[in-house]
């Protein structure tokens, strides 16, 4: 954070804190044009550049652009479908064992306290991508609520999406999923 007292004029008793990788997020909306679905166009990527931490041969795992909490992952199948009751069995159990498999390196590399994980099933229930099944996977913290989300709409995120990629990527398994799939696949 930067001091006010940096700055010319008169100083003031407030920190800034500046998030411009939300601009993107709030200058164009949620919902992505359906030929644009970011979850379809993430697996073609470097992991660095897509955030992406493992790979499974139906599924993979990526830290949310907009997290909710360092940390804030999402499970998602590779082929386009929208809602849980769509996903094969196949795509289901590997969503399971990807979350679990997250539930214990989040645990082991940022010694979280406990997880919020859900769907969120169309835009009416809140999806931010609704075109495209994805896991919410949040790590929590004893502590990790104050007043920024409640009075200023603000959520204060404490590490960068880059070193907590490399983190839980070097976290990740040896023995789970964690490399592209082959061109065959």
């Amino acid at each position: 954070m930067e001091s006010s007292n940096d700055f010319a004029a008169v100083p003031d008793a407030f920190q800034r804190l500046w998030t411009p990788h939300r601009l993107v997020y709030i200058e164009n909306g949620q919902q992505p044009q359906k030929h644009e679905c970011p979850f379809c166009i993430v697996p073609s990527m470097t992991d660095e550049k897509a955030l992406i931490v493992a790979r499974g041969e139906h599924c993979y795992v990526l830290l949310n652009l907009f997290p909710y909490n360092s940390g804030h992952l999402l499970v998602c199948p590779y082929r386009h479908v929208a809602t849980y009751d769509e996903a094969t069995a196949e795509e289901v159990a590997e969503m399971a064992s990807l979350t679990q498999t997250a539930m214990r390196v989040l645990t082991a590399v940022s010694n979280c306290d406990g997880f919020n994980i859900g769907m969120n099933q169309g835009r009416i229930a809140g999806a931010g991508i609704a075109e495209h099944l994805h896991q919410h996977i949040v790590p929590r913290w004893a502590l990790d609520s104050n007043f920024f989300p409640i009075i200023a709409g603000t959520k204060a995120i404490p590490r960068l999406l880059g070193e907590v990629r490399a983190d839980v990527a070097a976290g990740w398994p040896a023995s789970a999923p964690r490399e592209a799939p082959s061109a065959s696949s």
